[in-house]
């Protein structure tokens, strides 16, 4: 028998081989942790793509290899071949439900692993079949942008470019010209589309006015709101106009 007042105690050895063990799991989960990828690197990769809807237009395009969203080219062909007939083209409101619907669906895919990509968004599917829906979706892409098309950096120049009464068109050509590439490119596959669909005005009944109303406020506003909102709205407004009146001359004249 063990004598009495000596309780048995663990060996130092036993302590030591603890702490040991300890330290080795400390070390592997410190060295797996730093080995896991951040989560930019994982998105420069293509692996974790950002929503369609609110990502900035440079980033978009940036992680799609492209300097015009697919999304954009989707709608627009899908509106060219089915709708620039229709009456009150980007003036009447789709409906709520299913714009959300299609937001939904293009912002699903780029929010997963692999599971989905743009080419696989068909807008001839009969759930978007109201050509509404696809122009109301469109219109929000363009809005939810943190930075409009026309960028924040042009808003002051543009205003100034619309204010000039010599060289007015000129300025203007410059200016576009000197837009990011993303901003460039996808404005001018949108100002070709809103010319033809203007060219169907008989059909739509939408005038070079009424596009310019409808896209005016979507397509550029300043950084900072201000007193001037009914004043900065009549030169988004013109802006858009003369883009559109005077296209030729601003992408293609050298």
């Amino acid at each position: 028998d063990r004598p009495r007042g000596h309780a048995s105690r663990p060996s130092t050895a036993t302590f030591s081989g603890g702490e040991t063990d300890q330290k080795k799991v400390r070390t592997k989960l410190i060295k797996f942790l730093l080995k896991r990828p951040t989560l930019q690197s994982v998105k420069e990769k293509g692996y974790i793509r950002d929503n369609v809807f609110g990502c900035h237009l440079a980033v978009l395009c940036a992680q799609e290899k492209t300097t015009i969203p697919s999304f954009v080219e989707k709608c627009i062909r899908a509106v060219e071949k089915r709708g620039l007939d229709m009456d009150g083209l980007y003036r009447v409101s789709g409906n709520l439900a299913v714009i959300q619907k299609l937001r939904f669906k293009a912002d699903h895919g780029n929010a997963h692993l692999f599971t989905f990509c743009m080419r696989e968004l068909d807008l001839e599917d009969g759930q978007w079949e109201d050509i509404h829906v696809i122009t109301g979706a469109l219109k929000l892409f363009f809005r939810e942008l943190p930075e409009p098309l026309f960028p924040f950096s042009h808003f002051s120049h543009f205003i100034q470019a619309i204010s000039k009464q010599q060289a007015r068109l000129s300025y203007m050509r410059d200016l576009v010209e000197s837009l990011p590439r993303p901003n460039h490119d996808t404005m001018e596959l949108l100002f070709s589309h809103l010319r033809k669909v203007i060219n169907y005005g008989e059909e739509n009944r939408m005038t070079v006015q009424n596009v310019a109303i409808v896209f005016g406020p979507t397509l550029l506003r300043p950084e900072m709101e201000s007193a001037n909102i009914a004043m900065h709205m009549v030169f988004q407004n013109q802006i858009v106009e003369l883009v559109l009146n005077e296209y030729e001359f601003i992408f293609y004249s050298s």
